[in-house]
């Protein structure tokens, strides 16, 4: 949801979450209903109610910046609650299933 692209020049990634910021209202609720799910299915994984606590408030936090028209893609640009939340997914899992650890390059 965040990490499409990379914008020419920079180093910062783009994804489908600003892209649809711009529809008002409908994109910023489709965006935050997908990482809800993210956030709903981390329980399946046993994730304490504290963990997707944090995961919740993270998409409470991105939809209702993206939630203004038009200017709510700047700060969805820069608060990436998906990649936050799969940071909080991945530190549960490296504590509480080692074996599933993965090695990035």
């Amino acid at each position: 949801m965040e990490g499409l692209f990379t914008i020419p020049g920079t180093n910062r990634k783009v994804g489908m979450d600003v892209i649809l910021d711009i529809i008002p209202f409908a994109g910023s609720t489709i965006a935050a209903a997908v990482g809800a799910w993210m956030a709903w299915e981390a329980r399946n994984i046993g994730m304490s109610k504290i963990q997707m606590a944090r995961m919740f408030g993270n998409v409470g936090i991105d939809w209702a910046l993206g939630m203004i028209p038009f200017v709510g893609a700047v700060p969805d640009f820069f608060f990436r609650s998906n990649t936050r939340n799969l940071r909080i997914i991945k530190r549960h899992l490296d504590k509480h299933h080692p074996s599933t650890t993965t090695l990035e390059i």
